[in-house]
């Protein structure tokens, strides 16, 4: 009878093992100080399927709808829309938020203007043009209405989304579609 000892050779070796082990601490490392540094460059995604953003104010910080709300009625209150466009929102009688924006740039030659609230009406200062509170034209040399944004608010986030249905005062397709 043979009286030796059979050893198996066991399927990893200590060397393998140990291998293995420093490779995954070092990729677990790794993926612990990639991971913030690449949220850190990739902006967050502000932004809903059908084009909508978050209103922001001037330096880019999102704008609740209390703090617009909080507002006289009849504020019309400016606030950074679509690719950064200034955009009026209105305060409507009931204390409500209007479901369109009107976009602060005249049709002419793309001035932006102030809201006149004893004419009531928006007043171009480069070249004189007057738009009514919905945006149509009183007064040229501007010959189109203002573009207008939808407005929505859930919970206590104002979205502002493109307006591509009919134009409301031309009854028409809007200009800028």
């Amino acid at each position: 009878m043979d009286e030796t000892l059979r050893l198996n050779s066991p399927s990893m070796s200590r060397r393998k093992l140990l291998n293995f082990l420093t490779g995954a601490a070092v990729a677990t490392t790794a993926g612990a100080a990639i991971y913030p540094v690449s949220k850190y460059f990739v902006p967050p995604s502000e932004t809903t399927e059908g084009g909508a953003i978050l209103a922001k104010d001037k330096i880019g910080n999102p704008i609740r709808a209390s703090q617009i709300l909080a507002e006289p009625v009849g504020t019309r209150a400016l606030v950074a829309g679509l690719a950064g466009e200034p955009t009026y929102l209105t305060v409507k009688e009931d204390g409500t938020l209007g479901d369109r924006g009107i976009v602060n740039n005249c049709t002419h030659l793309g001035c932006t203007f102030p809201w006149n609230e004893m004419d009531e009406q928006f007043q171009c200062p480069c070249h004189g043009s007057r738009f009514a509170p919905d945006g149509s034209v009183e007064r040229g040399p501007a010959d189109r209405p203002l573009k207008l944004v939808r407005i929505s608010i859930e919970g206590d986030r104002i979205w502002i989304a493109p307006w591509n249905d009919i134009d409301p005062r031309t009854g028409q397709k809007p200009w800028w579609v």
